[in-house]
């Protein structure tokens, strides 16, 4: 072989060269020589060449010795004892002479170019079907970091080669058919980053669980990145808004979450890595702060943009420098390739009751069957097909086993962990994270996982009765009534992407606040007003802020920000709080500040609260967190509705808060709309659209107040009806006064979902829109569809913007 064909710099290499050095090492080279413009950083390295593997396998009768293996397996010889021989007959003879010398070459050149002596470097296999966008075939082979010194170097390099018949790698070819002989592998040679003293981890360019592609998802732990790639720790995770990252003034860090993080890799004293316990101090605070995050978003960005597809990064972080680096970069293979317009969703019929653990939901699905709890991979036939699949940690050992599960648990790993990237291939519902699977689930125990609801992912006792729908979308017909989303759970809406709604009609704050912030706002601002247990759990949650305040805002703003990115630009109207005093009195420190109330379904909420003297400072807390989404996030879809607004008055006075923390209506766009769930609403119609940008009908506060009946009457049940002629009149009679305004008019509620003639009511009343459940939305798309070619000249005309 001429010389310099054994081994290649990264300099020389691009993604043209997958079968000269395979996919991981082409794309090394491509960032290397393509991406440098663009400011993004590689070690740099040198790839050994899939020749130098075919005259390694031509010295010695090696390849004879593994065609001969090779039949025994297809004879019938057990997969275990066949992959020993062959990595036997690798590591049992030296690297030809022609190829030594090149790696070692290429090393001094590595040390003279970085100024080190002896660098310590990352090896890593890269076969020359890996990383091709058609599959996923990473981790198949082996990779070693802190290699030190020529002779640990090439015993590396031996090593991967060996690994090429690896038991999971011979399984994986065989299933796929492929001839193992015409496999070659190339071994990596990257100059470490001291990720060891700060951390490392992995981006992808889209919403790996849902295929959102309009946000970035950058996953970190301390210390270097096998254990975020292993899935042995929960990491954190920094999500990214992408147009926001077109305009350097904007925040495009829209969501923030902190992970266990509860081990992390280092250097070994003696050579390698260890694994080592986090130090408490460490789990709890950020790896990256938000101008790192930016820069790998960035750099993120310009990779998928350079490759055409979305992408799959791993970064790392070196703490003595503070220099970040990308270490590598595939196409993603799992969301990347999934262009379907078939939307499937399960969801469960009955009331699941507490979950036994919760975890990292990984998928949109939902599966069952018995625990089946292992603390190591088994034989195939010791695993039941149809079990769920309990363990602390999975690598690429478990894969066979993971293929016959219906699901899977594990106590460690985030979203970008093994467990998660298999189990989202094999369309396999898991719930990862979970931190105490393997105690609390008992073999044979039947159980129902769930990753049905977001983010959260649940283990349900029982087989409970679920649920499927298949929605083709490209078949739902168009309208020119809007039909919108009533969203509320931040974690949940990146999944209803692909669904061609119009823009969320209604997003809950209490949600947000309720299961995200937790705190009541007052209680955060007069923390001298609540108990010392309660101060000491608020002083806990609060840890690092620069004020209690800023908890609450951020933890808000972060929710808001998920919704309206899910739809962006698309409007997003954003509810202000409507809690009754007795469910803000159940928030953490609540008590002290909310009254008893005989009657709080019309006690003290909505605008009352706004200007009040007990909660005003509570609202600035909500006007900050929607400025900052708006202003800061740059996601000014996002439109304020104002509930329970009973007086001309209290609208003024509301405005006039708004106006005070920087919410003014026509800056930056901003509209403000009103609920239409009071009478005076209807009756003073042209007066609140003077101080207002729209109407949102609140059917059954409207009805409740209308017919003068108690909604959660059990008595009167039968006879509250959101049909009934007077609120019927009611909603038409807005409709008329609002479009004379020149004011839209929609409608939030269950009804339509539930009732095509009453959603037929509202398009013959000429309302601009209708907001549903994400689970409805294609019914009711089909209701308002057959509504309109009913009328009178067909469609009639276009609606307003809602």
């Amino acid at each position: 072989m001429e010389p310099g064909h054994h081994v290649v710099p990264f300099t020389e290499l691009d993604r043209h060269d997958t079968a000269r050095v395979g996919g991981k090492n082409a794309s090394l080279g491509e960032l290397t020589r393509h991406l440098r413009a663009a400011g993004v950083r590689v070690p740099p390295g040198f790839a050994t060449t899939a020749d130098a593997y075919r005259e390694l396998l031509g010295t010695g009768e090696l390849r004879s010795r593994v065609a001969e293996q090779i039949d025994r397996l297809h004879a019938g010889a057990p997969l275990d004892e066949v992959g020993a021989a062959l990595r036997a007959a690798f590591l049992g003879r030296p690297l030809p002479a022609p190829l030594r010398d090149a790696v070692l070459t290429a090393y001094d050149r590595l040390a003279e170019e970085t100024g080190r002596t002896a660098p310590e470097v990352a090896v890593r296999s890269s076969a020359t079907a890996e990383d091709l966008p058609e599959a996923s075939f990473a981790g198949q082979q082996e990779t070693y970091l802190n290699v030190r010194g020529a002779d640990r170097l090439l015993e590396a390099c031996t090593r991967c080669y060996a690994s090429l018949f690896t038991d999971r790698a011979l399984d994986y070819r065989e299933r796929m058919g492929f001839d193992h002989l015409a496999v070659a592998l190339s071994v990596g040679v990257q100059l470490m980053v001291r990720s060891d003293l700060a951390g490392a981890g992995v981006v992808f360019t889209l919403d790996p669980e849902s295929g959102f592609p309009e946000v970035i998802v950058v996953s970190a732990a301390w210390g270097l990145g096998e254990t975020v790639v292993g899935g042995r720790v929960d990491p954190d995770e920094y999500t990214l808004f992408k147009p926001s990252m077109k305009d350097p003034a904007l925040d495009p860090v829209i969501d923030v979450r902190i992970g266990g993080k509860r081990l992390k890799t280092v250097y070994a004293d003696t050579g390698l890595t260890r694994t080592v316990d986090t130090p408490a101090e460490e789990r709890g605070r950020r790896v990256l702060d938000d101008t790192e995050v930016r820069t790998l978003g960035g750099w993120a960005a310009a990779i998928e943009d350079h490759y055409g597809s979305p992408m799959d990064i791993e970064w790392a972080k070196d703490g003595l420098t503070g220099e970040l680096w990308i270490v590598q970069a595939r196409p993603e293979t799992v969301q990347g390739r999934s262009r379907t317009t078939t939307l499937t969703r399960r969801r469960l019929t009955v009331p699941p009751g507490e979950p036994l653990v919760v975890g990292v939901a990984v998928g949109e699905s939902i599966g069952q069957g018995p625990v089946v709890a292992l603390g190591a991979p088994v034989d195939l036939d010791r695993f039941p097909r149809g079990g769920v699949l309990v363990t602390g940690v999975t690598d690429p050992d478990w894969e066979p086993v993971m293929k016959r599960a219906a699901a899977i648990v594990t106590d460690h790993g985030g979203r970008t962990s093994h467990a998660a990237i298999v189990s989202r291939e094999l369309g396999v519902p898991a719930v990862v994270g979970t931190g105490n699977g393997t105690r609390v689930l008992t073999d044979g125990t039947p159980v129902t996982v769930s990753c049905a609801e977001g983010t959260g992912g649940r283990v349900l006792e029982g087989l409970l009765p679920y649920e499927e729908t298949l929605t083709d979308l490209a078949e739902l017909p168009a309208t020119r009534t809007r039909v919108m989303l009533n969203l509320a759970d931040p974690s949940a809406a990146f999944r209803w992407w692909r669904l061609p709604a119009d823009g969320v009609g209604l997003a809950r704050l209490e949600f947000i606040v309720a299961h995200q912030v937790k705190v009541h706002p007052m209680a955060l601002l007069h923390p001298e007003r609540v108990d010392r247990d309660t101060r000491r759990t608020i002083d806990r949650m609060t840890e690092g802020y620069p004020d209690r305040g800023a908890y609450f805002v951020e933890g808000l703003a972060r929710g808001i920000a998920r919704i309206a990115a899910s739809r962006w630009p698309a409007p997003v109207v954003v509810r202000t709080s409507d809690f009754k005093t007795n469910e803000y009195a159940k928030l953490l420190g609540g008590r002290p500040f909310e009254p008893d109330e005989a009657n709080p379904m019309i006690g003290w909420r909505g605008a009352s609260r706004y200007h009040s003297d007990g909660y005003r400072e509570g609202f600035a807390l909500e006007c900050r967190a929607l400025r900052r989404v708006r202003d800061g996030m740059g996601l000014t879809n996002v439109v304020v509705m104002i509930p329970f607004c009973r007086t001309l008055g209290e609208a003024d006075r509301v405005c006039a808060v708004m106006a005070e923390e920087g919410l003014v209506r026509g800056r930056n766009g901003l509209r403000v709309y009103v609920m239409a769930e009071i009478p005076a609403n209807i009756i003073l119609a042209e007066e609140f659209a003077e101080r207002f940008d729209g109407f949102s009908i609140g059917s059954n506060d409207l009805t409740q107040l209308t017919l003068g009946i108690d909604r959660d009457s059990e008595a009167l049940a039968a006879t509250f009806d959101e049909s009934d002629p007077a609120v019927v009149r009611s909603i038409e009679t807005l409709a008329a006064r609002a479009h004379a305004a020149g004011r839209p008019v929609g409608l939030c509620g269950q009804r339509p979902s539930d009732d095509p003639a009453f959603t037929a009511l509202l398009v013959r009343a000429g309302l601009d829109s209708v907001s549903v459940a994400p689970d409805s939305f294609a019914a009711v798309k089909r209701y308002v569809a057959r509504a309109e070619a009913e009328l009178p000249g067909g469609a009639g005309p276009d609606r307003e913007e809602p």
